[in-house]
């Protein structure tokens, strides 16, 4: 029974990723071409050849900002279905280091909210948790809150980035350099702590 259920489970993930791929193509096509202003498709290739072709227009990209810019990180949360996972402690200790953990939680979760109410994005903040129940603290409007038990944290953001689809925007914030490769290298993109803490300090 058990090895059925996680046939199922697994099979339910993947169907979920299929379909929020195609989500998030469909939409980042359809937002391209209005972006454009994109015409129907008039011509065929067979029209163009010997056409020399046309040198593109420069557009302004992400990619010139640097990873400290908070602009970097607005304009990854503005494309479409994209996920912002967040190292909770590594953010919350670098923003109010003084405070209690769970005074640093609830104002995290808070700046989170308001992050979540002017983009859209989806929001998933991790935090250290133990085993047996979760530490108090829970989410907010439009803010995944999950409690790592058993596990790191760490671990947590890891099979969480390695849940998505491999097209999606995923931005995970932290400043810990062993998660920040390992995501990396699940396609995942890397935003330190001090950006985002730099972001939230705007609100």
């Amino acid at each position: 029974a058990q090895v059925r259920q996680e046939a199922r489970v697994a099979r339910d993930l993947a169907g979920v990723r299929v379909r929020l791929l195609l989500d998030t193509l469909v939409d980042a096509g359809q937002g391209l071409r209005a972006e454009l202003a994109l015409p129907p498709v008039g011509d065929r290739p067979a029209d163009l050849v010997g056409t020399p072709a046309p040198v593109p227009a420069e557009r302004a990209t992400s990619r010139g900002r640097a990873a400290s810019d908070p602009a970097l990180l607005d304009d990854l949360l503005a494309l479409p279905h994209a996920h912002l996972v967040v190292d909770g402690y590594n953010v919350s200790k670098a923003a109010w280091p003084s405070l209690s953990l769970a005074e640093q939680r609830r104002r995290l979760v808070d700046a989170l909210a308001n992050v979540a109410g002017r983009t859209g994005a989806e929001i998933t903040c991790c935090f250290d948790g133990q085993e047996g129940p979760r530490p108090s603290g829970g989410g907010a409007r439009g803010v995944r809150v999950l409690f790592s038990v058993g596990e790191i944290a760490d671990d947590l953001i890891r099979r969480l980035v390695g849940a998505e689809p491999r097209g999606r925007v995923v931005v995970v914030v932290t400043s810990d350099r062993q998660v920040a490769d390992d995501v990396e290298a699940a396609g995942a993109r890397v935003v330190p702590s001090a950006t985002l803490v730099a972001r939230v300090a705007r609100l």
